[in-house]
């Protein structure tokens, strides 16, 4: 069938007096068309679907004649299921196919349109809460994707916008303090859609059946009821729904950005624009004129953002320790097995297992540890057998950072006999002058080739002052020479017997007539002892005459 545009092009060019040929030429038609067309009356309308039922053009369909079939049940029954209907034509005579009749079920079905209600929110009712990304490109690079949360109080429409890291349970709910303090208070209800970080299950109804543990703890604890509502549904809430599609045509969308800095200066300068000085859209006030109106329904807000805390439940690892996102946290000895609570601070953890209670620095470093100094001594005590502690010790001083690692691998190469009691003198060091100085002292061996217990003990006595050292070279001179080693502060404890003894074994085994041949040989056997002791472990100020 010719449109109903071309028809009326026909009938125009017609009544300008152009021949049918001429028409049929101008429009691209056969001159039979153009014939029959000239038959027709005027084009008063281009509902090709109308004209097309009108003049009855094309085959009828096999469900045409069901159709006050069709309309006589869904009268009775609008909600029957198409499958029913179509069993129910085909017990009529209907030999179609379901496509056809399905078709006509769906053009007869009465459909019921809801009104949409763009409702208005009370002064401190209701707040709206999400988060939203843009892909921005800086002046002074390539592009980047940018996160950030958004909120925004219904009644007065004052916003806030926080740039974040990341869209996860902890930014969400310590954004959505820091955005409560700014406010000044919290309203009634806070609106939110339905992402993993506020609800993970509910049923066909829309009812929630799980929260999010962390999230819903955080609302407890500020008393804040929450509303959650199906993603992109205008009608429930209300008439600022599209609240990240108007920060981005607001804000990004509008604006270039040199780097950060600059983005993070605009977004302070438009939040004071938008809530200060240009009145909203919708209410055609300024924002800030409206929130003092609304600021005291407003509640107060009863936990600081600083003093906020995320309640995670752990168990005192095998090891003494918490894990929390890969980074341990040391606990006594005797906590071990214990289930407990660790409270998530913005700087610090806090851990409560039983009567057990520990406060680290929040690490955030990749395979970061944390252990407490009382903690080290606790677990060397707790150890059972020599060589376990010896090891422990070791660990400890390891965790250190790579300074350590280097350090100790080291001593245990140049030392390989005598590295054990070096270690449990580190150690000693470690629980009087802190991670910091020992870490310091470290390095500076590693850059000196000063390889040593000894050495360590020097640099920490000379440089930290407070605490005051237990160590008994804290004078900074390096201590007598071992009668049996020869270099300063030895390496073998006073308690422990000597790894070999030539002298003993040699006496104990010659004939009576030989012991002043054994007594001579002892005697040279242990002077080449120690000049090998001496080459191995030399102090820098014997290897360079002095000079160090």
């Amino acid at each position: 069938m010719i449109d109903m545009l071309k028809r009326h092009e026909i009938h125009v060019l017609r009544r300008a007096g152009h021949s049918q040929i001429e028409v049929a030429t101008l429009a691209g038609v056969s001159r039979r068309s153009v014939q029959r067309v000239d038959t027709e009356a005027a084009v008063t309308h281009i509902d090709e679907a109308r004209e097309r039922e009108a003049r009855g053009i094309g085959r009828p369909a096999k469900a045409e004649p069901f159709r006050a079939f069709v309309v006589d049940v869904l009268a009775r029954d609008p909600h029957l299921l198409s499958v029913e209907v179509f069993r129910r034509a085909k017990l009529k005579g209907y030999g179609g196919g379901k496509t056809a009749l399905y078709d006509l079920i769906s053009a007869l079905r009465p459909k019921t349109v809801r009104p949409l209600v763009r409702f208005e929110g009370l002064a401190g009712e209701f707040s709206q809460h999400d988060f939203g990304h843009v892909d921005v490109r800086f002046l002074s690079g390539g592009p980047k994707r940018i996160h950030f949360f958004a909120s925004r109080l219904k009644y007065s429409r004052w916003v806030e916008v926080t740039i974040v890291p990341d869209e996860q349970t902890e930014t969400l709910v310590r954004t959505l303090v820091d955005h409560f303090a700014a406010i000044g208070g919290i309203p009634l209800l806070a609106v939110f859609d339905r992402p993993k970080t506020v609800a993970l299950k509910w049923n066909t109804d829309g009812q929630v059946t799980e929260w999010n543990a962390l999230f819903a703890g955080v609302a407890l604890d500020l008393g804040l009821g929450i509303e959650v509502c199906w993603p992109s549904s205008p009608r429930q809430k209300g008439s600022i729904e599209n609240l990240v599609g108007w920060v981005k045509g607001s804000f990004f969308k509008q604006r270039r950005f040199l780097d950060d800095a600059d983005l993070l200066a605009q977004l302070a300068e438009w939040r004071t624009e938008v809530n200060t000085q240009r009145p909203c859209r919708a209410t055609h006030v300024i924002p800030a004129v409206r929130l003092e109106e609304e600021r005291p329904r407003l509640r107060v807000v009863k936990i600081a953002p600083k003093d906020l805390a995320l309640r995670v439940p752990v168990v005192v690892g095998p090891t003494a320790a918490v894990l929390h996102e890969t980074h341990p946290y040391s606990m006594p000895p005797d906590a071990i097995g214990i289930p407990g609570t660790l409270f998530l601070y913005r700087d610090r953890v806090r851990i409560v297992a039983g009567r057990f209670e520990a406060v680290h620095q929040r690490l955030f470093e990749p395979n970061a540890k944390s252990t407490l100094p009382e903690h080290r001594a606790q677990h060397v005590a707790a150890v059972s057998g020599k060589r376990a502690k010896r090891y422990l010790q070791r660990e400890h001083l390891l965790e250190l950072g790579p300074a350590a690692l280097e350090y100790l691998t080291e001593l245990t190469h140049r030392r390989p006999q005598v590295w054990i009691r070096d270690v449990d003198r580190l150690h000693a060091l470690l629980a009087t002058y802190g991670e910091d100085a020992l870490r310091a002292a470290f390095t500076r061996g590693l850059a000196e080739q000063a390889i040593g217990a000894e050495y360590i003990a020097h640099y920490l006595a000379a440089a930290v002052t407070t605490p005051a050292p237990i160590e008994e070279n804290s004078t900074g001179r390096p201590v007598d020479r071992s009668s049996f080693l020869g270099h300063p502060g030895g390496s073998i404890s006073h308690d422990e017997p000597p790894l070999f003894d030539l002298t003993s074994a040699t006496a104990s085994s010659a004939p009576r007539g030989g012991r002043v041949q054994a007594a001579a040989g002892a005697r040279r056997a242990g002077a080449k002892r120690r000049a090998w002791t001496r080459a191995s472990t030399a102090l820098p100020f014997e290897a360079d005459g002095g000079r160090s």
